[in-house]
């Protein structure tokens, strides 16, 4: 079907805030590109925790924030082609292959999804559509935390919690790549991902503790529970502390209340202590892809799953328990 043709699409859509049973499988209309926009055709989406929190409507400010209205297509990440474009775009083409992130509303989970031309990039040509799907959110992300937040050089001793997750085991890659001394943190059947990721130490949390491993001259926090007075006394005196996420079972806030104690107390410490709020752009998708040509960054995939199977795939992600990336692969021959 050409761009002149297809007025409707598969998708998964939302219906109200709820688990993965919330998720319905729809014919929808393809969305129209506004200015400075484009619809791309899509080959393979990514999930990652943030879709979970939205589709929950979790912590409650999202609900405040982000009031759900009839129904919306979830799903932010994408690898596909360029189907058509909007007013003053130029420097794109119908047919080109990119990746990036979706707009809200007009998601990624969907034969067809709306993108900013500032949130997406041409897809890096080593990886399939299914490995760059997974790369967007989490690896910008990663990327935030290790060279920005952090600022890892080459002989600093990091720890890395949640090393075999989404957001972790791309954070592992970019450190190791900058010399630094990385331990990793995970659970019994995730040490062995950990391991092939090139750092230094795995360390199965559930038998000893990785901040006994300390100092550490930086932690990048990507989903535990360890308290700031903890994670402080196994930091440097002058060490960064990097706050990716949370995932607190019954926890109204969602894990937010660690972050705003963060930063308060950051102005008073010597150490550094960042409560990580990351946005994609495509300068960082550039730097990711630069990273993946050069062989130091490559995801990871758990499992791909099909359109047709978005709730199960969503159910096994969890809360912040996935091994590495889940990705839905859109198109049926990609």
């Amino acid at each position: 079907m050409t761009a002149s043709t297809t007025t409707t699409m598969n998708a998964i859509v939302q219906t109200r805030y709820g688990g993965p049973e919330a998720l319905v499988r729809a014919e929808v209309p393809v969305p129209a590109p506004g200015p400075g926009e484009v619809i791309v055709r899509v080959v393979a989406a990514g999930l990652d925790a943030g879709l979970v929190h939205l589709l929950e409507g979790r912590p409650r400010p999202v609900r405040w924030a982000m009031p759900l209205r009839g129904t919306r297509v979830l799903g932010s990440d994408f690898s596909g082609t360029i189907h058509a474009l909007g007013p003053d775009v130029s420097g794109l083409a119908v047919g080109q292959q990119v990746f990036g992130t979706a707009q809200m509303g007009a998601g990624s989970l969907a034969e067809y999804a709306r993108a900013r031309v500032d949130k997406l990039a041409p897809k890096p040509a080593g990886l399939s559509h299914e490995e760059a799907a997974a790369v967007p959110v989490s690896a910008t992300t990663a990327l935030r935390a290790v060279r920005d937040a952090a600022q890892v050089q080459a002989g600093q001793r990091v720890l890395i919690l949640g090393v075999a997750g989404g957001v972790g085991h791309f954070a592992a890659q970019l450190a190791v790549g900058r010399g630094s001394e990385v331990t990793g943190a995970c659970s019994t059947a995730k040490v062995a991902l950990a391991e092939r990721l090139g750092i230094a130490r795995a360390i199965d949390y559930t038998r000893s503790d990785p901040l006994s491993a300390g100092p550490f001259d930086a932690i990048i926090d990507t989903g535990g529970h360890r308290s700031l007075q903890d994670l402080r006394r196994a930091l440097g005196e002058h060490g960064t502390l990097v706050l990716v996420g949370s995932e607190p079972e019954g926890d109204p806030l969602g894990g937010l209340g660690r972050g705003l104690r963060a930063a308060l107390l950051n102005p008073l410490s010597r150490q550094k202590l960042v409560t990580l709020l990351s946005t994609e752009h495509r300068d960082a998708l550039r730097d990711l892809t630069a990273e993946i040509d050069a062989d130091r960054l490559r995801p990871v995939i758990d499992r791909v799953f099909p359109l047709a199977e978005t709730a199960d795939a969503v159910r096994r992600l969890g809360r912040g328990k996935g091994t590495a990336k889940t990705v839905i692969r859109v198109a049926p021959n990609s």
